[in-house]
């Protein structure tokens, strides 16, 4: 039981720093009122966590890669509170836009990631 959270633990400082990092670097590169960082790293989480179900790697990868670095990377908290905020801003076309990309690009992103996953796995 140790070893299992002793992975997703440092899955997840992991996967904290890199979007960290990304989202910083993004951040400095738009003006956006459309929450671009977080749309990208959960889409690109979403993506990369649907290639490694598609993969279907062993429990070490689920727990390090799956569950701490993209469970870390990847922040559905965060797309909530940027939602409400553009909600409460009355900022309606970007809210609309914003939760509509998120959840269409998310489940399209991690759906091509699994079948790409399973594609290479065969």
């Amino acid at each position: 039981m140790l070893s299992k959270l002793l992975l997703v633990g440092a899955g997840g400082f992991i996967g904290a720093i890199l979007r960290y990092g990304i989202s910083q670097w993004i951040n400095k590169r738009t003006t956006s009122a459309l929450p671009v960082a977080t749309l990208f790293v959960n889409i690109l989480g979403s993506f990369v966590l649907g290639f490694l179900t598609g993969l279907n790697v062993s429990a070490f990868w689920v727990l390090f890669g799956g569950t701490g670095i993209l469970g870390a990377f990847t922040t559905f908290s965060t797309f909530k509170l940027e939602s409400v905020q553009l909600h409460f801003k009355k900022n309606w076309k970007t809210f609309v836009l914003y939760t509509v990309l998120s959840y269409t690009l998310g489940i399209a992103f991690a759906w091509t990631g699994f079948q790409l996953g399973g594609f290479f796995s065969r």
